[in-house]
């Protein structure tokens, strides 16, 4: 029986939210090249993945986090995600901007958020951690507490992790960059002269690739 990561690994490939390109890398808007390229949006477009993802968040927030009063989306990506989960869990949903509006009442916490309340942030993907920690920041700093964080895939940077440990965020994720290298794998999307790569690419995303300039 295939384990959870793996069946989610399988399902964002099958779907193309997971594309592994090593002998033809993306460039990401960071400007870094890479052989991967995620884009979990897309898993909204099918509603039976769609679903999957939604029970299973819901399941492992439930099991780890039983307390939870309030869900978390990140913007952009994970809003609907967490507003789905939200709805079947029978929680407030909230969501979390990247930058305050420049308008009106200059919000960066969407929602009604109260002092103490207890909540479970919803990513759809973990880089390097950076803006997801961001949005766990604001909620503290608005006087709740954030039980941690679940995401669909994190692509395991050891500087996210030790983002998220710095910063006392538990972080639970659907999936990860393994999962996908081994169902990749298996299913021949890539083949074993390519794992080599694919590691070298995470121990330094920032500078794997350059020579390819």
């Amino acid at each position: 029986m295939k384990t959870l990561e793996k069946n989610v690994a399988e399902k964002l490939l099958k779907i193309k939210a997971v594309k592994l390109q090593p002998k033809n890398p993306f460039v990401w808007a960071s400007g870094w090249k890479s052989p991967i390229y995620c884009d979990n949006r897309k898993t909204l477009s099918y509603p039976q993945i769609r679903t999957y993802i939604k029970v299973e968040i819901a399941r492992l927030i439930l099991e780890i986090y039983p307390d939870v009063e309030v869900i978390a989306g990140v913007a952009t990506g994970a809003i609907a995600q967490g507003a789905l989960v939200a709805d079947l869990l029978g929680l407030p949903f909230i969501y979390i901007r990247a930058t305050p509006k420049d308008h009106g009442l200059e919000n960066l916490i969407e929602g009604d958020l109260r002092p103490g309340q207890k909540v479970v942030v919803i990513e759809d993907l973990i880089s390097t951690g950076g803006s997801s920690l961001k949005a766990v920041e604001a909620i503290r700093k608005d006087g709740s507490d954030v039980l941690g964080m679940v995401a669909i895939f994190t692509y395991g940077f050891p500087e996210a992790e030790q983002r998220f440990k710095t910063g006392k965020v538990k972080l639970t994720t659907l999936c990860n960059y393994d999962a996908v290298l081994s169902e990749a794998l298996a299913t021949n999307y890539i083949q074993e002269d390519d794992i080599e790569t694919l590691k070298e690419w995470r121990t330094n995303p920032s500078e794997w690739g350059k020579e390819l300039i």
